[in-house]
């Protein structure tokens, strides 16, 4: 038994120390490959300092000992020092029969520094070398997906998909999948999806998302229940899972999909709206309003539930649902001026003018350049008696709608009157 079984079946034994010991003094007088084996028992153990110096003295000996040096730039990686790892691996050279390596090596810290064009020269000297070692294949296509330069790092991964399905753990096919997505081939990207043989949650939901983009909802809706089939508390597919039955016309699906969406994810305020939403189709108004309101109460900012709220009490011509919305129930002033014009509009219907002509004026400020809402103000203002404010108004329309005949006549007729009271 040589030194180095005998240290190793120390360790085994537990008499890590002495075997550490023993390993130390053998490598004082060992050949060089002796020396190299024994660092990388170090190394195993954690030891790096007893490692590094073993190496060290290696390298005194051979200067240009590429093994040494990539087992020393492995500690020094390890250790946070980068810097010092691409300088010894920058010293192996083309040649070298572990050059290739020693080029891998470097393309992945240089990538870890965000230095992803040197990162890629490093790997394409080494796809020249060998055009066909699939881990140079792998590191390119991992480089460039990393990098967002998905329609390169596909070449990549398919020429590797022709020699394996997986690679260091990656499912090539869904990798692929998803660069053909982020690359906005939906078709290329579905078909590859579509060859995976998974029941992973989060594979099942990224296919479902992208057929759910592509307006492809029935593949959408087949992977998302298959996902809910291995992960029920999946709380980010019921959102889409309602939306995808919606647009199937699956509307009791969609109403279910939504209301157990709200009970995985109650802080969702857009599962909260979306529930509401649909439920409003089912029929359901008064938990329609519910949903929206919870959605609402969630961010009193949240516009696109506002809006819809406020066309939902249109149809109903609840006008007063409007203005206790748009009062009490949210701070209107940080909102699009949109708010202070529908409340406008409310307080006409209910025939309460002076706070009409007061939300009129704040929504003013805010969209004067809206020539719909302009008009509408207006006719308000004739309305009111309030001719010329009116007449300026109109004016300010037409500046942005000088075509509009019918305002032009309707504001000269307008300035006749005005003129004949004034006489």
């Amino acid at each position: 038994m040589n030194t180095i079984e005998q240290a190793i079946e120390m360790i085994h034994a537990g008499e890590v120390e002495e075997a550490l010991s023993l390993l130390n003094e053998t490598a004082i007088s060992a050949d060089i490959d002796t020396k190299l084996e024994i660092s990388q028992i170090f190394v195993e153990l954690g030891n790096h300092d007893l490692a590094q110096e073993v190496l060290e003295d290696v390298l005194n000996t051979e200067p240009g000992n590429s093994e040494a040096k990539l087992l020393l730039a492995d500690i020094m990686i390890d250790d946070n020092k980068d810097e010092q790892a691409i300088e010894l691996l920058n010293e192996i050279q083309d040649g070298d029969d572990n050059f290739l390596q020693a080029l891998v090596q470097l393309a992945d810290l240089y990538q870890a520094q965000g230095l992803f064009e040197v990162a890629e020269q490093k790997l394409l000297i080494a796809k020249n070398i060998a055009p066909d070692e699939p881990i140079i294949d792998f590191a390119l296509g991992e480089l460039l997906f990393s990098s967002g330069e998905y329609h390169k790092s596909i070449v990549y991964y398919e020429k590797l998909k022709s020699k394996t399905e997986e690679f260091a753990g990656v499912n090539i096919a869904s990798r692929l999948a998803e660069a053909y997505a982020l690359n906005g081939e939906f078709e290329s990207s579905l078909h590859h999806y579509q060859s995976l043989d998974t029941e992973d949650p989060e594979t099942l939901f990224r296919y479902g998302f992208l057929a759910y983009k592509s307006e492809r909802y029935e593949i959408a809706i087949q992977a998302w229940e298959k996902l809910l089939e291995e992960e029920l508390e999946y709380p980010s597919v019921y959102l889409y899972l309602a939306k995808a039955y919606e647009e199937e016309g699956m509307l009791d699906e969609a109403y279910q999909a939504g209301n157990q969406g709200v009970e995985m994810d109650p802080f969702n305020k857009e599962m909260w709206f979306t529930a509401g939403r649909i439920t409003l189709k089912t029929g359901n108004t008064d938990r329609a309003f519910d949903l929206v309101k919870k959605a609402i109460s969630l961010d009193n900012e949240y516009q696109e539930a506002l809006l819809f709220l406020v066309e939902a009490y249109k149809k109903r011509e609840d006008y007063a649902e409007i203005i206790h919305l748009l009062t009490e129930q949210v701070e209107i002033e940080p909102l699009d001026g949109i708010f202070y014009w529908e409340l406008a509009k409310a307080y006409n219907e209910e025939e309460e003018f002076k706070q009409a002509l007061n939300a009129y004026q704040n929504a003013y400020t805010k969209i004067k350049q809206d020539t719909d809402f302009l008009k509408d103000y207006g006719y308000f203002l004739v309305e009111e008696g309030r001719t010329s404010l009116a007449l300026e108004i109109f004016e300010e329309y037409l500046v942005l709608e000088p075509s509009d005949f019918d305002i032009q006549q309707y504001a000269e007729r307008l300035k006749d009157q005005n003129n004949d009271t004034l006489f």
